[in-house]
């Protein structure tokens, strides 16, 4: 069966985005939007896995909607909204609790990060974490998704749980005149430099806002002095920058910083390189801090405007979450068919 090509993405609303959300995700959000139909979701039913705030979940659900619209998400183009205004993500989802076997889950890497050694003690939603994500795309009937490497192996889950369901209701799938399948196999959309953008202090480890210093990352509401301050002060080597890409494999914070460069002026790390290589990192780091504020400047100001305006947001995720049920209660009706449930 062909399936309409479209995209879903989603983003959690846990606080401070940064300079590698935007990077990472973000900016392929936008680029997609020129060539396919795009659906992006401030995903805060996977937030609540963990203990949020409430009046902070909130706050953040409204930024993270205000990073999209500033970066050049256009929302009247797409579908933009939050998942839990949608209740047939959570019905599907529970469906699929039922098609994933527990093998599958036991597996996945981040549960085994996230929940550490005190597994016992972790939500069944941190476990269960990946039917939702499963959800979040099928209910849709995406067929591509923006991740990055670290949500490979949830995307890989999400195929193996729709080819499940496709076999195991074949029988039923062919009877409501879906063919051989019901679900895509949704493929993963990984472009471009910096997909991973790492700690501006240590060039192993990948930027997180949980990072006890805020040297580590550049914030998407930081101020031009804030960023030009975070750049200069981020970690370097004593020597040149080299003159060929293969001369950062052992130079992580200056492969960071090089990459970061290349992903904002949308160029190679080759052909920054080239522009750069012999250069000391004091003059690198200027052209860097001009960069990034001339790319990020405007971004910070206008989601500050954006945020300062809540019923606009509001009204965003509200029109947003109406369009995306739309599409979404015509899966779920089919699923209901397809597996014997009695409905209207």
């Amino acid at each position: 069966m062909a399936f309409k090509q479209l995209v879903f993405s989603g983003v959690q609303p846990t606080g401070n985005l940064h300079l590698g959300n935007y990077l990472g995700a973000i900016t392929k959000f936008v680029d997609l939007q020129k060539t396919f139909d795009c659906i992006y979701c401030v995903v805060d039913m996977h937030a609540i896995t963990v203990w949020q705030d409430p009046d902070e979940l909130r706050r953040t659900i409204r930024e993270v909607t205000a990073a999209f619209i500033a970066s050049g998400i256009d929302p009247k183009k797409n579908i933009v909204f939050n998942q839990s205004q949608v209740a047939e993500h959570a019905e599907l989802a529970w469906v699929f609790n039922c098609v994933a076997r527990m093998g599958w889950l036991n597996r996945m890497t981040q549960f085994k990060e996230k929940a550490g050694k005190d597994r016992e003690n972790v939500s069944v939603g941190l476990f269960a974490y990946p039917s939702l994500m499963a959800a979040d795309i099928l209910i849709y009937r995406a067929t591509h998704v923006p991740v990055g490497e670290d949500q490979k192996q949830h995307l890989e889950l999400s195929r193996d749980i729709a080819q499940k369901f496709n076999n195991d209701f074949g029988a039923q799938i062919a009877k409501y005149g879906f063919g051989d399948m019901f679900f895509p196999l949704p493929e993963p959309v990984i472009q471009g430099p910096a997909t991973r953008v790492m700690s501006l202090r240590d060039g192993s480890k990948k930027m997180s806002k949980s990072d006890a210093s805020e040297y580590s990352r550049i914030n998407l509401t930081d101020d031009a002095d804030t960023i030009a301050q975070k750049i200069r002060k981020a970690k370097t080597d004593p020597e040149p920058l080299p003159s060929e890409e293969k001369g950062l494999e052992t130079r992580p914070e200056a492969d960071n910083l090089v990459g970061i460069y290349a992903a904002l002026k949308d160029i190679s790390k080759t052909e920054v390189l080239r522009e750069f290589g012999g250069a000391q990192f004091s003059s690198f780091k200027t052209a860097l801090v001009d960069l990034a504020v001339e790319k990020l400047g405007p971004i910070g100001g206008e989601m500050k405007r954006l945020v300062a305006d809540p019923a606009y947001i509001d009204q965003v995720l509200g029109d947003g979450s109406d369009r995306a049920r739309a599409i979404a209660a015509e899966t779920m009706k089919s699923v209901k068919d397809i597996v014997g449930f009695v409905r209207r």
